[in-house]
């Protein structure tokens, strides 16, 4: 039986993890007509990686690196209940490995740590024409809860 597991990302991931990020930007460009031409960087993969704020980690399976995702603790609206939350990005897996729930042992492992953290709030985006993500957020337990709309002038 083969079991994936989940560590800290590490400085020596950086160069999959950059593939990681370009495979993001290209899922993500056929929904938003707003993304611009050319090469694209998203993240401080380095930031990510050294934030004390921040806990980013891969799924491994066989020493091979086959998914990602980072928790941020950030500071809520002065309005909302929760006074910090935790924010969920950079989920990603490897194509071949897509479909394994690979992306709910990253979510549970960074609810977990969000737990330690005494976080009671979890949010991501994620895009509204994406709907094999949205499925996977849905069964995991997220809800819908704000719509962001653009307009080209």
């Amino acid at each position: 039986m083969t079991i994936i597991s989940t560590r800290i990302a590490k400085i020596e991931d950086l160069k999959i993890l950059l593939e990681f990020e370009q495979g993001v930007i290209e899922a993500e460009r056929p929904l938003d007509s707003f993304l611009g031409e050319g090469n694209l960087t998203y993240y401080n993969i380095l930031e990510l990686i050294s934030n004390d704020n921040i806990h980013f980690i891969v799924a491994v399976l066989n020493n091979e690196l086959v998914g990602s995702g980072y928790l941020r603790i950030e500071n809520s609206a002065h309005y909302h209940k929760n006074p910090k939350h935790g924010y969920i990005g950079f989920i990603f897996v490897k194509p071949s490995f897509r479909g394994n729930r690979i992306s709910n042992l990253v979510l549970d492992t960074l609810k977990n740590w969000a737990k330690e953290k005494s976080l009671k709030e979890l949010r991501l985006d994620v895009y509204s024409n994406n709907s094999g993500a949205l499925k996977s957020y849905e069964r995991f337990g997220f809800t819908k809860s704000l719509v962001n709309m653009r307009i080209d002038i």
